[in-house]
């Protein structure tokens, strides 16, 4: 009964996030949902987008927090900020959801099922975060089986130099610092941004449960971009991140008294692009090269075991209309090598072509298709079909409906784990949605979806034929699951102005599954809601409820509450104060980890 009274109460007062306290604000262009940038009104797909105002007073919360108020996320931690973090859509682990960072993929190639560990990642210098959802292979290849994740650092927006910095600190000995500039002149674009965070974080294994030592985490993080516009139109640049960091965790035992206690991971990446755009003709032509890397030792008991992964891509595509009706053609082609210190390399190469064509002023189609190619186990052919047609201008009907794959990694295939004899896992999704506006300010969303994916890996506890059983003496290794994996729910979103300055905001997902493989551990009802208002003095307060419901295992049902102020201190200066978990409520995210009892930041940001 309370899930039906707080499900009325929400598609009562719509939702999605506001700037004050519930971060998820519609932009007109989406960046993700095709090979070019595309307005959401003439978008088929399910995307939400983070601006840069809307991340401005969590920077130095971990960014998964933000993104997991996004309707069909949910979040995982083991323990405090640094500690293995993951991000589920739809129900799809984090290897299914590919994630990059200012262009560039950025899971792990050396992970056992390669995923980006977000735990570490926090909001500081970041201009914007797109989700987008459903499977995606025709346009990203393997991996994006449950959406893509896209972020971005700092972009020039104005001529001229431009700086912004920002400080926080709170509970935890957190302490974080930012900074940033910016230069737009003439045809010149250039942006770089640094940021450094510590704290002594939390035991990572509950507090509850009698551990005790506390899990710290420090990290640098540097971002850059260039680009140069040319006399003939061309443009040319370079972008990239480096980033260092070390963070404490607990091993499965905990903090057992007697053991030494010293488990940290030690983590080194960086990732580079190359890109240019130009034009032969009516063809516009976008090339670009990305190189990631990342270096990571996990310690344990003075014993470090190294993970050392690179992901090297070049890839091309081609756009032009076709016609004069505004149908759009983009093909492109593009080669990818991975490869895992100790367990090989692997190449895949794929073609794709996408079709936009404008069926008439009010509806328009969307068409992918994608081979890929997989130096092991051959070729896939993925493809997706979207739509959306506006009634009028204040109701969008969407649908969408695509199939994906993951090819299995590296550590999968050749570990002492691994099982060379793994096959590809496939998917297909479909949604259904409809948006309805009333003006610039409020709207309510409503998107139905389902998900189905078989011959999932799995780790095989029985099998005796692989490496793992014969070499290490371990009973079992990486397999192939029998059965599908199916998921099916309902997003709603929306946002309700009060007057002037005041608004309700709520995002929330019911999500239904069968148990199979890693497909099961997300909660059936996941709920936000907020308020925010604005004071006469320039003052906003905001307030967001989170709430979890029919969650997997033990894991019991949970609310937390937070409070967001910002206060102007000049035209170009806030300081803002963040309570989280005000209640001080004990719960967990992952089973037997602990998460932050009540904590309390300020902060001050700045631009000139």
């Amino acid at each position: 009964m309370r899930i039906i009274a707080i499900l009325t109460v929400t598609t009562a007062l719509t939702a999605v996030s506001s700037n004050a306290q519930e971060p998820v604000l519609l932009s007109e262009i989406t960046l993700t949902a095709g090979s070019e940038a595309t307005e959401l009104s003439r978008s088929g797909s399910s995307v939400s987008v983070l601006d840069e105002d809307s991340l401005a007073n969590r920077t130095g919360q971990p960014i998964a927090q933000s993104i997991s108020r996004l309707p069909g996320v949910t979040m995982t931690q083991s323990g405090p900020l640094g500690t293995t973090g993951a991000l589920q859509v739809r129900g799809a682990p984090a290897q299914y959801v590919p994630v990059i960072i200012d262009g560039i993929d950025v899971s792990d190639p050396a992970a056992g099922q390669p995923a980006f560990d977000i735990g570490g990642m926090f909001g500081a210098n970041l201009s914007r975060v797109e989700l987008l959802r459903g499977t995606q292979s025709s346009l990203y290849g393997s991996r994006a089986v449950g959406g893509v994740l896209s972020m971005q650092s700092l972009r020039p927006e104005q001529d001229g130099i431009h700086h912004r910095f920002g400080i926080e600190a709170g509970s935890f000995n957190t302490l974080l610092a930012s900074y940033g500039v910016t230069l737009r002149q003439g045809g010149t674009d250039l942006a770089f941004s640094a940021s450094r965070i510590h704290s002594d974080g939390f035991s990572a294994k509950d507090e509850n449960d009698g551990n005790f030592e506390r899990d710290g985490y420090d990290a640098t993080r540097l971002n850059f971009y260039a680009a140069q516009e040319l006399q003939n139109g061309a443009i040319i640049g370079l972008n990239g991140f480096w980033e260092k960091s070390e963070g404490d965790f607990d091993e499965f035992g905990g903090d057992i008294t007697g053991t030494p206690g010293d488990e940290y991971n030690e983590r080194e990446s960086y990732g580079l692009r190359a890109f240019a755009h130009f034009s032969t003709g009516e063809v516009q032509h976008d090339v670009a090269l990305t190189r990631y890397h990342i270096d990571r030792m996990s310690w344990t008991n003075d014993h470090g075991d190294p993970f050392v992964g690179t992901r090297t891509k070049l890839s091309w595509q081609g756009a032009m209309d076709l016609g004069g009706a505004g149908t759009r053609l983009i093909i492109g082609a593009d080669t990818e090598k991975e490869k895992s210190e100790g367990n090989g390399d692997s190449r895949m190469s794929g073609a794709f072509a996408e079709i936009a064509v404008p069926v008439s002023p009010r509806l328009d189609v969307n068409a992918s298709l994608r081979r890929d190619e997989h130096s092991r186990f051959g070729g896939y052919t993925s493809g997706r079909l979207t739509a959306v047609y506006r009634a009028s201008e204040d109701l969008l009907f969407r649908a969408a409906v695509g199939n994906g794959f993951r090819a299995p990694s590296l550590y999968e295939l050749y570990d002492s784990y691994g099982n060379p004899d793994m096959e590809r896992e496939e998917s297909v999704t479909a949604e259904l949605g409809v948006e309805k506006r009333w003006g610039d300010e409020n709207y309510l969303r409503a998107t139905a979806f389902y998900t189905e994916a078989e011959n999932l890996i799995g780790f095989d506890t029985e099998s005796v034929s692989c490496k793992s059983a014969v070499e290490t003496g371990w009973p079992g290794c990486y397999a192939q699951v029998d059965g599908k994996a199916r998921r099916k729910g309902v997003e709603l979103d929306g946002r309700f102005a009060i007057g002037t300055g005041r608004a309700l905001t709520a995002s929330y997902t019911y999500t239904d599954s069968n148990v199979i493989a890693n497909w099961a551990d997300v909660p059936a009802h996941s709920l936000h809601l907020g308020f925010e208002t604005e004071f006469t003095s320039g003052t906003t307060a905001g307030i967001s409820l989170r709430y979890l419901a029919d969650r997997p295992g033990e894991l019991e049902d949970f609310a937390t509450l937070d409070l967001l102020f910002s206060h102007p201190l000049t035209e170009n200066a806030q300081a803002y104060l963040r309570i989280e978990n005000i209640f001080d409520k004990q719960y967990q995210l992952v089973d037997s980890y602990g998460t932050p009892d009540r904590s309390v930041y300020a902060g001050l940001r700045a631009s000139f």
